[in-house]
């Protein structure tokens, strides 16, 4: 079974604006490098021409993966997901066993995930956990270095 890729539908818009940038525009300024990298002389030793080849592989690279994404994404509607469940689209405040409250975490689909921001992957440790529980209940989290608990405080949409 292939993989499916969570996300909302702005992410989904977003990397379809992205896919479409890449294939018209960008795939035309790089294949412009290449050939003004090809008036440069002798391939062998064209640094430029290396260089903006490498850009290609780069484009296709990220083309090829945005579309396997898009293939395989999966909308999720957060409108119609429980508000006394944590899901995807939800914002969770934790506490620690000790009581100290965390900050708040929004739960995303991993093509959306950025954590230094608080906003963390189903598919992260943290969000695996948390993904079903209702408030009060206490969740384990396994860490690298061991598995810690927490209690989930609040759940918010």
């Amino acid at each position: 079974m292939e993989k499916e890729f969570r996300m909302s539908q702005s992410r989904f818009d977003e990397l379809n604006e992205e896919l479409n940038y890449l294939k018209t525009t960008r795939s035309d300024e790089v294949a412009e490098q290449i050939k003004v990298a090809r008036g440069f002389g002798d391939l062998s030793e064209n640094s430029e021409y290396d260089e903006a080849k490498n850009e290609q592989g780069k484009l296709y690279s990220r083309i090829a993966e945005l579309e396997d994404v898009l293939q395989h994404a999966v909308i999720v509607d957060e409108a119609n997901a429980p508000s006394n469940v944590v899901t995807i689209g939800c914002r969770v405040t934790v506490t620690d066993t000790s009581g100290n409250e965390l900050p708040a975490f929004k739960i995303v689909g991993s093509q959306e995930a950025d954590p230094m921001n608080g906003i963390i992957s189903e598919e992260s440790p943290f969000g695996k956990a948390l993904i079903g529980a209702k408030e009060g209940q206490q969740v384990t989290v396994e860490a690298p270095r061991g598995a810690m608990n927490y209690i989930v405080a609040k759940i918010e949409r």
